[in-house]
């Protein structure tokens, strides 16, 4: 098992994280890769064009998304999981928000928990401070299938740093060394078009924490809604977002298009070291 935290410390750089959408629904590439055959050569694909991290998900967050049963979620990753992990030596993700397909994956040596809830949900906390894996945080307000209806704050990026100070006091309480937590402030999570802006513009305001910052916005409506751009056709814009996300602190970029993400990251990377 790798010490993710570790590792995103230990790099100036931030490390690129693969989608694997294992969903007949996701919003971006549902459907594409739910058989393990087809799954493994996606995999193989993002590792040859330099994903760090690969990221399983069974079950899509979109606005209006359908709830997943525990059992299909778990007949969804898993085998895709032990697959990954029997072939190929990348770090694993799991996105997920149940505790028992965050079991499942820690048996089967996941690396990392991506929750888009926060271990919020029942029993969630206590599984992953049994593990020793890391565990991604997200803000998210309300619950997918409404988090776009109306979103509000009194003050977005003070509201959202509560969040996480509350989340990190409760995890440590519970068992889970600060040392092996991520935020994310959750693009697209109950935010306005605006907010989301917003939020990227003060990305940097999450390192007051002194914990690694994933972003992901890729291909997401606060782009297409912007450029006016359907959800394929939104490269450009994920490639600014990555770029300025990694400008302003992040330490992993979580996308669907690897390739055009690695060699941004590249540039950045060489103009950082020559200045």
């Amino acid at each position: 098992m790798k010490d993710i935290v570790s590792w995103l410390n230990s790099s100036d750089m931030p490390k690129v994280m693969g989608i694997l959408n294992v969903t007949p629904d996701s919003f971006s590439d549902g459907g594409k890769f739910n058989q393990i055959d087809q799954a493994l050569r996606q995999v193989e694909n993002m590792i040859s064009e330099g994903v760090d991290i690969i990221d399983i998900g069974g079950e899509s967050t979109r606005p209006g998304a359908k709830d997943v049963e525990e059992q299909d979620e778990i007949n969804r990753v898993i085998p895709v999981l032990k697959a990954i992990k029997s072939r190929f030596d990348v770090a694993v993700s799991i996105d997920t928000s149940k505790a028992v397909v965050m079991k499942e994956s820690i048996n089967e040596d996941a690396d990392m928990i991506n929750d888009v809830r926060a271990l919020l949900a029942e029993d969630c906390l206590n599984v992953v401070a049994q593990s020793d894996v890391a565990v991604c945080l997200m803000h998210m307000q309300g619950q997918p299938r409404t988090m776009q209806n109306n979103p509000i704050y009194k003050d977005l990026i003070g509201d959202i740093n509560e969040f996480f100070i509350e989340r990190i006091s409760t995890c440590e309480n519970a068992g889970i060394d600060r040392s092996r937590i991520i935020l994310d402030p959750g693009f697209g999570f109950g935010k306005t078009l605006e907010q989301n802006y917003k939020l990227l513009a003060n990305f940097s305001a999450f390192e007051c924490h002194n914990l690694p910052l994933l972003s992901g916005l890729s291909r997401k409506s606060m782009l297409g809604n912007l450029l006016n751009r359907e959800v394929s056709d939104r490269l450009a814009g994920s490639l600014a977002g990555a770029l300025i996300s990694a400008q302003h602190g992040a330490k992993i970029i979580r996308v669907h298009d690897a390739k055009e993400t690695v060699d941004t990251l590249k540039v950045l990377k060489a103009v950082t070291e020559n200045k």
